[in-house]
């Protein structure tokens, strides 16, 4: 999507924050006994006493409202009867649809207490989102995003899943510019376009490669190799002074 408009604008950032809002509700109720449908439930609660929809319900039938991925699982989990203890480390993802636009964020938590290793892993998986922020400018190349996390990954001797990759949005939740990597892409030549909508989201990992399906569900994600994983993500706009982030709970 490009923004045409203010009232486009408007529209994005109203369910841009509506998404961090309800990622941000959730986390503050993130503790041991919870189960993970609980926590959906929140979310849900969020979106919808606001007036939004689920994205992959609307979308793709997938059943929970938002998607709940804990330790071993790198993304798109289900919700369930699954219980949170203590020291999992738990992924939030919440997309949703208001008004015929659509955002999408995403964190990482650990619930306490967590060791050194992935609290350093998590703080390291914000400053990658931020860093592909950083390369966010209209007329510069898309490949500057997936350089920059790789750079940065090899430099603290993280890997990147290389199969997960960012994705415009705003009419829809998957739409053009698609595929877009957060990893070193020699085949990337797009350039940002003034008003661009969409996502940045590497997922940083203690060894991880690959996400994989499981025989799980038909959903749920996994690293491959299995290794500690975290997903951080925003939905942005291009502009001329770098990227306006719409989803931000305050």
């Amino acid at each position: 999507m490009i923004v045409q408009s203010d009232e486009d604008l408007t529209h994005l950032k109203d369910i841009g924050r509506l998404c961090a809002v309800a990622v941000k509700t959730m986390a503050a109720a993130l503790e041991p006994g919870i189960t993970t449908r609980e926590l959906d439930l929140i979310g849900r609660k969020v979106l919808e006493d606001n007036g939004a929809r689920s994205a992959p319900e609307l979308c793709y039938e997938f059943p929970g409202a938002t998607c709940i991925s804990v330790n071993e699982e790198v993304a798109h989990g289900i919700p369930g009867d699954r219980i949170i203890k203590a020291g999992d480390l738990v992924n939030i993802d919440v997309s949703a649809e208001k008004n015929g636009f659509f955002g999408d964020t995403g964190s990482s938590f650990i619930v306490p207490p967590g060791t050194a290793k992935i609290e350093r892993l998590l703080r390291d998986g914000k400053r990658a989102l931020w860093v592909g922020l950083n390369q966010v400018k209209t007329g510069q190349p898309m490949a500057n995003i997936g350089n920059a996390i790789g750079t940065f990954a090899k430099k603290n001797r993280y890997t990147l899943i290389q199969n997960l990759a960012s994705h415009g949005v705003g009419h829809s939740l998957h739409e053009e510019p698609k595929e877009l990597s957060t990893w070193p892409d020699p085949d990337e030549t797009r350039i940002m376009e003034d008003g661009l909508v969409f996502t940045i989201e590497p997922f940083l990992s203690l060894g991880g490669i690959w996400a994989e399906d499981g025989e799980k569900d038909n959903w749920t994600l996994f690293s491959e190799p299995s290794a500690p994983t975290v997903q951080f993500e925003h939905t942005i706009v291009v502009t001329r002074n770098g990227p306006l982030v719409l989803t931000l709970a305050d």
